[in-house]
Formats: C-alpha cells, structure tokens, sequence
C-alpha cells in the first residue's frame, strides 16, 4: 500500500466514526460504565468518559444531555425499567418489586439508588439532580403502560401520578438503606421473595389506592 493509500484509509477511519452515532453512543456507554465502576458516581466526570470513549465531551451531551442520565443510561439498573415496565397495568407493581429485589441481590454495590444515598451524604446538590432524573424517567415509563389501554384523552394513569412516583422512590430507596446499605433487622435477613411480597403489596397501594 502507497503512503497516499495508506493516508486516505486513516482519514476514511475517523470519517467513519463521525458518521456512526450508534458506535458512538455504544463506546461511550462502555466508557461510562468502566468509568463509574472505578470511580463511583461522585468522581466520574464526562471528560474522563470521553477521554476513554474517544469522543468529544460535547458529544456526550449530545446524546445524553447530562451526567445524571448518561448514568441512568449506563448503569444495569435504570436499563432493566424499558424491560420491567411494558406489561399488564394491574401487576405493575410486582414486575418493579420482582426487579428491584433481584437486581439488589445481585448487585447492589452498581445500583443507581446506592449511588444516589452515597451521593446524598456529600453531595446533596448531585442527589438532587439524580434524583430529579430517575423520577423523570419512571414517571415516563410508568404513565405509558397505565394509559395504554385508555382511549385517547381518558388516561388511566392517576393525576398525581408524579406525586406517587415519588413515593414509589422513597419506598426503594428506604429499603436500600435498610437493607443493603445499613443491614438493620429485620430487613437485612427477610427471604427474598417474603421481600417481593411486602414490596409489591405496598407499591400497589401507593399507585391506585
């Protein structure tokens, strides 16, 4: 091969890369999830994802407009809700119990909701705006399968859905601390699945009662 030839393949390379924004948003979700693994949540900033990923910061903006939903977009657990949510209305509640519980149990330790009560003791700024975007998020999912068998205009989905969303947050988080983080009894020894049973008892309650 030429040095002209050679010259040509290098600058079709990054050419290419420019034009291939799934690439793109594929390495920097790997550069994001190495880079929030090593570092936790706090100490990752969107220049090192970049700087990994091989890609500008502005870039990552682009795609995913903040460092709170780069996480959520990165991470296993807010993942799962594009999978938990679609479904039956009426057993919503146990599809998020059943997930919570059996991702918690997995891997706790990765789980944006531990992320987010560590970031709450240094950070409450950083909680806050974590916060704001998982909430946002669910609120999103949750209201498309609460009004997919509504006719258009009735809406199935509460009013104050926002509100019990909300709910349905700190009831996740509280567990979290009492069971994963703080380990206080009788949460931190409950099987599993007597955990799903009481969780999805009190999700459903908080959602349509």
């Amino acid at each position: 091969m030429s040095e002209r030839e050679g010259a040509a393949e290098a600058t079709d390379a990054p050419r290419r890369r420019r034009r291939d924004p799934e690439g793109h948003r594929a390495d920097i979700l790997r550069a994001a999830r190495e880079t929030f693994a090593e570092r936790g949540y706090a100490r990752t900033t969107l220049r090192e994802i970049a700087r990994r990923a091989g890609v500008t910061h502005g870039l990552i903006t682009r795609h995913f407009a903040s460092k709170e939903r780069l996480f959520l977009a990165a991470v296993p657990g807010n993942r799962d809700l594009e999978q938990v949510a679609p479904g039956p209305p009426d057993t919503l509640p146990d599809r998020i119990a059943r997930a919570f519980v059996r991702r918690m149990e997995t891997g706790a330790v990765d789980d944006p909701l531990v992320a987010l009560v560590r970031s709450a003791a240094s950070d409450q700024g950083t909680a806050a705006e974590l916060l704001s975007a998982m909430q946002e998020r669910s609120v999103d999912a949750y209201r498309a399968v609460l009004t997919a068998d509504a006719s258009p205009g009735s809406g199935e989905a509460p009013d104050d859905l926002d509100e019990r969303v909300a709910l349905v947050g700190a009831q996740l988080i509280g567990i979290t601390v009492g069971r994963y983080i703080a380990r206080t009894e009788p949460l931190a020894s409950m099987p599993p699945e007597r955990l799903v049973a009481h969780l999805a008892r009190t999700l459903r309650h908080i959602l349509f009662d």
